[in-house]
């Protein structure tokens, strides 16, 4: 009996209810919106009408007669578009950076059935889109451009798996999480080069060309930190970036030829039985094309040292040995790398990304195969400069017992020291020590 009561009652003043609220109506903001997407709808929906009735061959006086009253409602549809100027910029950024994040997420499942993208990345690559997404609605422009960031960023969990490998030896771990980073970035990238076409496309007739200028310079700055991510494997990793990209053709040409064979069976062109033998050859082909190649990590490490042309003039022998004392770290966006006053114990060397030193006033940026902190430690003083990541780097850390060695036998290293100290007015000879022959 109540269970009834409360559907009669309820079921009857429910709908009396929201429209007195006005709880069915649309924000401001949406309202405006709707008027503009229906305004670009008409607009598209008008050229690909044109284009129908053309291939139909249909009555010149109808086809003129109903294109007519089509631009009748189109032109009052623009026309109360253009009344809808009272959303202000910051909305409207807001809302494109929605969408745009939106057809990501699309774009990325599409991705995924086609199998360009690995069913392994999928859930990484969609919690990224799905952040973006979020961030731009609840913050704007900076909630968007911080889940940017952390896509990009170097996690915890990549963290831990340095220190497994820097402190107890264990490489495993990191050799599987830069694996998914590469193929995470080399995604992203595949992800964020068909942004562009969509926001002239579709963005910029709603929101107009301001908006679509704005979002097309952010959309840059993301493919300048992905670009920048991978250009630091490939240094750090050379010919690992070429493998996986090889990879990645391999399965585009498997998918374009499974889907020839889809149309040749559907077209009656082959039987059953041919069609699923084709398949299982296909099948076999792309489990070998989605199985990603080992990495050797310390393997990588002598050869990423071997790129510096600080370190050109040694040995292979040397080289090795150079490689065991070196470590490597990461540092995001705006980590500071150096403090201002803190103990002078290690040398840097960038060997991806940039770096922004500042030091009384004045600012230096540094870039791959540049070092830094080798000033502080030849002249016995505490740090004066605070350095910090302006993109994600990768650097090589030596420490002051290595680096005093290491700068006793090799004459690039000597020579980079004598120009950073005449740089900063500094006699060089007062720091130096005497050369020794190299090893």
């Amino acid at each position: 009996g109540f269970t009834l009561f409360t559907l009669i009652v309820q079921g009857t003043t429910l709908r009396w209810v929201i429209g007195r609220l006005g709880l069915d109506r649309l924000s401001p903001i949406d309202e405006a919106l709707s008027r503009q997407v229906v305004a670009v709808a008409l607009q598209t929906v008008r050229e690909d009408l044109a284009s129908t009735t053309e291939n139909y061959d249909l009555s010149r006086d109808i086809v003129r007669s109903e294109a007519k009253r089509f631009g009748e409602r189109l032109d009052e549809a623009v026309k109360t578009a253009e009344d809808s100027a009272d959303i202000l910029d910051r909305d409207r950024i807001a809302l494109g950076l929605i969408v745009l994040a939106g057809h990501e997420r699309d774009t990325i499942i599409d991705r995924v059935r086609e199998r360009t993208i690995s069913a392994r990345m999928a859930e990484k690559v969609m919690s990224d889109a799905e952040r973006l997404i979020e961030g731009a609605r609840s913050q704007g422009r900076s909630g968007y451009q911080r889940a940017a960031r952390r896509s990009v960023a170097y996690g915890k969990g990549f963290r831990a798996a340095v220190w497994l490998n820097r402190r107890l030896g264990i490489s495993a771990p990191l050799a599987q999480m830069t694996t998914d980073r590469f193929e995470l970035m080399l995604s992203q990238r595949l992800i964020l080069r068909d942004l562009g076409g969509f926001i002239d496309g579709r963005i910029r007739r709603i929101h107009g060309r301001r908006v679509a200028e704005l979002l097309h310079e952010l959309l840059s700055r993301r493919i300048e930190a992905v670009e920048t991510a991978l250009e630091g494997l490939r240094l750090q990793y050379p010919g690992y970036a070429e493998e996986l990209e090889r990879r990645f053709i391999r399965r585009t040409a498997l998918r374009l030829e499974e889907r020839e064979y889809m149309m040749m069976r559907e077209d009656g062109l082959i039987g059953a039985e041919v069609y699923m033998s084709l398949m299982a050859d296909l099948g076999a082909r792309r489990a070998a094309a989605e199985t990603r190649p080992k990495l050797d990590i310390a393997l990588q490490r002598t050869a990423l040292v071997r790129q510096f042309p600080l370190f050109a003039e040694f040995s292979d022998r040397a080289l090795r040995q150079l490689a065991r004392g070196l470590e490597t770290r990461y540092a995001n966006v705006g980590e500071a790398i150096i403090r201002k006053d803190s103990a002078a114990k290690r040398v840097f060397f960038i060997a991806s990304g940039a770096v922004e030193l500042e030091s009384a006033g004045q600012t230096w940026r540094l870039g791959r195969g540049e070092m830094f902190g080798q000033m502080a430690i030849l002249m016995q003083k505490s740090v004066r400069a605070e350095a910090k990541a302006i993109a994600p780097t990768t650097l090589l850390v030596l420490d002051e017992d290595r680096f005093r060695r290491l700068l006793g036998r090799s004459k690039a290293l000597r020579k980079a020291v004598r120009e950073s100290a005449e740089k900063r007015g500094i006699e060089p000879s007062a720091i130096l020590p005497p050369a020794k022959d190299a090893s």
